[in-house]
């Protein structure tokens, strides 16, 4: 059971950082995709059905972490405090943004709501980077600091452009569709950049997850027993109902709609 409960710890933080990277390196990138009102629109657009069924990969990763390594989970949380303040403010004022945009009067309105879209993704792959830079360095329980902190959530950002810029030339049209692909260049076919980055997006937890010491501190067998089989039944459904979004919404956008 301990070794399944790392396992699915596993999965559902790499599928976060694989698919939700995508949709946050786009909203990262979203002044500089969408030039005009219109434009940035359509950028919101091309990752507006994705958001919130990716954010339920984040949710499954932390109800593992609190559920199967409760020990863990409390030393991890209270050492890394100012992190996950962060984190989890950039990613309030990130979906405030995406919800509020269209319910709101007036282009003011719309490009305050564009800008806490970007400034929240920009937090969140910061927070991010700022955590993994403190697991990657061995001190998994002292916020990451000096150069070496800087560095390494400034990569880790980058990396989600990289992805978001992946996920923006399978998705978008027009002319926010030529300045993503500018930049990620026109050599081979447009889904291979974005294949590259989620492996990559994909292997940085697993990577960082290294120096979490897993083994021997799960919960109690009992609530192993409980917990484990419930999850592997739900996965599979959850594992469906994204792989169905995905397929139902993979054609370009060419105008604005679900927000």
């Amino acid at each position: 059971m301990e070794t399944l409960a790392i396992a699915l710890l596993a999965f559902f933080a790499a599928g976060w950082f694989v698919l939700a990277g995508a949709d946050i390196g786009t909203g990262m990138l979203t002044p500089w995709l969408g030039r005009s009102d219109p434009e940035r629109r359509l950028v919101l657009t091309s990752f507006a059905p994705f958001f919130l069924g990716n954010e339920v990969w984040f949710v499954a990763t932390v109800g593992v972490l609190v559920g199967c390594f409760p020990a863990l989970e409390g030393e991890l949380l209270s050492r890394q405090f100012p992190v996950l303040v962060a984190l989890l403010t950039g990613w309030i004022v990130r979906d405030a943004g995406l919800w509020s945009r269209g319910r709101g009067p007036g282009p003011r309105w719309r490009a305050g709501c564009d800008a806490a879209v970007t400034c929240g993704s920009w937090t969140v792959a910061l927070s991010w980077g700022w955590l993994l830079g403190a697991l990657l360095t061995g001190r998994p329980y002292t916020p990451a600091t000096g150069l070496t902190g800087v560095l390494t959530a400034l990569a880790v950002a980058a990396l989600f452009c990289a992805h978001g810029l992946g996920f923006a030339t399978l998705r978008l049209t027009g002319l926010p569709y030529e300045r993503a692909r500018r930049l990620v260049g026109r050599a081979g076919r447009p889904w291979q950049p974005f294949a590259l980055t989620a492996v990559l997006m994909g292997g940085l937890p697993l990577w960082a997850g290294t120096a979490l010491p897993l083994a021997g501190r799960t919960a109690d067998p009992a609530t192993l027993g409980l917990l484990v089989p419930a999850l592997l039944v739900v996965t599979p459904l959850l594992v469906t109902v994204q792989a169905w979004i995905w397929h139902t919404f993979r054609h370009r956008v060419s105008g604005p709609s679900y927000l």
